[in-house]
C-alpha cells in the first residue's frame, strides 16, 4: 500500500493499547541494559502467540506487501507483567525495517537503538517496554508502522479478531507473533491445532475459542494458540502452510518458558485431498512429535479426533480411520497424556457426528459451547 507522506516513509511503529492496560514504571537503566544482553532472559515468557503462513495470490495485502503502512493488531494476553514483542520473518525473501516503535506511548527499541533489522526467515524480539505492565488477560493493541516496500509479508490469516491495515479492517495480523511478559506463574501450553483451535464456529472478538477457554481456567499460566485453519499433522500446504511435522521446530520450540505442547492435528489429513488413510502415518507423525518434545524436556498431550459427520467430505470409510487413530491414542502411551476431544464432542447416540448443541452447523467445527467442552477436557494435571 502507498500513498503516505515521505516523511513517514522508514518509520515503524507499533503501540500497544491501553485497553486493561495499567503503565507504570518499571525497571531502572542499568536493569533495562542488562535485559538487552540477555542476562534475565528466563524471567520471559509467553503471554501470546500466532503463527505464520506464506501469502498466497489471493491474499491481496499479505502478497503485495506494504510501502509506509499502518498494521495495528489487538490480541489477547494470557499472563500479565511487564512486556516486549516479537515479530517474524518466517517465509520472507528480504530484510525488514522496524522502528522507531512505541507501545502504549512509549518507545520500544531493538538492543537499544529505535530500528532493527529483521532478516528473511528470522525474527526480531524488542527490548523491554520501559514504563508499560499490563494485567493478566489484558487486550493490548499494537500498532506497527512499516516503511518498505516490505515485498510479500509472512502473515496470520485469520486470528478471529479484529484488526486494522491502514484503517481497512482485517483478520489477518502481519509480521507480530507474539508478547512476551513477566508475570506468570504456573506453566506455559502450546496448542499445535488447525482451525478447530484458531477459533472457527466461534464469533469474532468474543474470545471463545477453546485455548482463550482454558486460558482462563489456568490463572497465572499462559496458552499460545498455534491453531492453523487447514492445517495437517502429514502434509504441507501452499495454503495452509507446513504441517505439524514441518512446522514443530519453528513454532513450538521458539517459546518462552514453554512446558506443555497438545496436538490437535488429524481430521484434515482425513477430509482434506489427497486423505490420509493409513491409521499408521498418523501414529508414526504422532510419536515423531513426542520424541522431539521429550527431548526438548517437554511434556505432550494428544487430543483424539473429533467426529465430522455432515461435513462434505466425510465418508464412513474415513471415520473408520479416524475410530482407529483415536483407539490407539487412547490405550497405546503415545501421549503423555490425552485429551479425549471426541468423547467431549460427539452425539452418543450417533459418535460419528458432533452433538447438535457442540455443532456451529457444518458437521466439523464446534459451536461457542463446543469450544468450552473442549476446555473442560483438558486435564489441568496434564499440564504440569
Amino acid at each position: 500500500m502507498t500513498g503516505r507522506s515521505p516523511a513517514r516513509r522508514g518509520i515503524l511503529t507499533a503501540a500497544a493499547g491501553m485497553a486493561g492496560v495499567a503503565a507504570v514504571a518499571v525497571a531502572a537503566p542499568g536493569a533495562r541494559a542488562a535485559e538487552r544482553t540477555g542476562a534475565p532472559a528466563s524471567r520471559w515468557t509467553t503471554s501470546w502467540a500466532t503463527v505464520q503462513t506464506a501469502p498466497t495470490a489471493s491474499d491481496t495485502v499479505a502478497s503485495a506487501g506494504l510501502t509506509d503502512g499502518v498494521h495495528t493488531a489487538v490480541v489477547r494476553l494470557s499472563a500479565g507483567g511487564q512486556v516486549r514483542l516479537r515479530y517474524g520473518n518466517a517465509f520472507g525473501a528480504v530484510p525488514i525495517l522496524v522502528g522507531p516503535v512505541t507501545a502504549g506511548g512509549r518507545p520500544v527499541t531493538f538492543d537499544g537503538r529505535p530500528r532493527g533489522w529483521m532478516a528473511a526467515g528470522a525474527s526480531l524480539t524488542s527490548d523491554p517496554v520501559e514504563g508499560l505492565r499490563v494485567s493478566e488477560g489484558a487486550r493490548l493493541s499494537v500498532e506497527t508502522r512499516l516503511p518498505g516496500p516490505t515485498g510479500p509479508l509472512s502473515f496470520h490469516r485469520n486470528t478471529h479478531a479484529s484488526h486494522t491495515v491502514d484503517g481497512v479492517r482485517t483478520k489477518s495480523v502481519f509480521l507480530l507473533t507474539g508478547v512476551e511478559t513477566t508475570g506468570a506463574e504456573g506453566p506455559v501450553l502450546a496448542v499445535l491445532g488447525d482451525s478447530i483451535a484458531e477459533g472457527v464456529g466461534t464469533p469474532d472478538d468474543a474470545d471463545l475459542r477453546w485455548p482463550d477457554q482454558l486460558a482462563r481456567r489456568l490463572p497465572g499460566s499462559a496458552v499460545a494458540n498455534l491453531g492453523i485453519s487447514g492445517n495437517r499433522l502429514l502434509l504441507n500446504d501452499t495454503r495452509f502452510g507446513p504441517g505439524g511435522q514441518a512446522r514443530f521446530d519453528r513454532d513450538v520450540l521458539s517459546l518462552r518458558g514453554l512446558r506443555t505442547v497438545l496436538v490437535h492435528l488429524g481430521v484434515n489429513d482425513l477430509q482434506q485431498p489427497p486423505s490420509q488413510t493409513d491409521p499408521a502415518l498418523y501414529l508414526a507423525g504422532y510419536r515423531q512429535l513426542v520424541l522431539r518434545a521429550r527431548n526438548a524436556g517437554l511434556r505432550i498431550v494428544g487430543a483424539t479426533i473429533a467426529p465430522f459427520e455432515g461435513w462434505v467430505r466425510w465418508t464412513p470409510e474415513l471415520d473408520a480411520v479416524r475410530r482407529q487413530v483415536n483407539r490407539t491414542v487412547r490405550t497405546g502411551r503415545v501421549f503423555d497424556a490425552v485429551a479425549d476431544f471426541d468423547t467431549a464432542l460427539r452425539d452418543p447416540g450417533r459418535p460419528s457426528r458432533l452433538l447438535p448443541a457442540h455443532d456451529s452447523g457444518d458437521g466439523l467445527h464446534p459451536s461457542p459451547s463446543g469450544h468450552t467442552a473442549l476446555a473442560a477436557a483438558v486435564n489441568r494435571r496434564h499440564l504440569l
